[in-house]
């Protein structure tokens, strides 16, 4: 009789976790970057979940992404993501050394962006600024490339 009530938690458990992963799967997301003047290097991005990841520039999820579907100065790709609340930056790695390089007065050399939010002045903005909500499914964010 144990056995067998074991077995039923057990297999009720297993269920549980079954279903509540199928139900936190990853959702595609469509990036649409604009802007970039160059196809030389690669697109980076960053995926952060909070303010506190955002400046420890610590992000929880990192993309990569040639430039080979450039046409005129946009490319779209999509990134697999959890459903939540993100903040997605960019950096146009035109010489491929995986980091955003700055001039002698800590000005960005190459291009720069953030989902869905135009960087209008000298000032870093937070993560309040340009999070978007992915929570529903065809999920579309925009990112325009900004140079200096």
């Amino acid at each position: 009789m144990k056995k067998t009530t074991v077995f039923g938690i057990n297999l009720l458990i297993g269920l549980l976790f079954i279903i509540l992963a199928s139900y936190i799967q990853e959702q595609e997301t469509q990036i649409k970057v604009t802007g970039i003047r160059s196809p030389k290097g690669k697109i980076i991005l960053n995926v952060f979940k909070d303010n506190e990841t955002y400046n420890d520039e610590k992000p929880c999820r990192k993309f990569v992404f040639d430039k080979k579907a450039l046409v005129n100065g946009t490319l779209t790709v999509k990134c697999e993501l959890e459903p939540g609340i993100y903040g997605i930056t960019l950096v146009d790695d035109e010489n491929e050394n995986g980091k955003i390089d700055k001039n002698l007065i800590r000005m960005p050399k190459e291009g720069f962006g953030f989902s869905n939010f135009f960087m209008e002045k000298l000032k870093k903005p937070t993560f309040n600024d340009f999070k978007v909500d992915l929570k529903s499914p065809n999920n579309n964010v925009e990112i325009k490339v900004k140079y200096m």
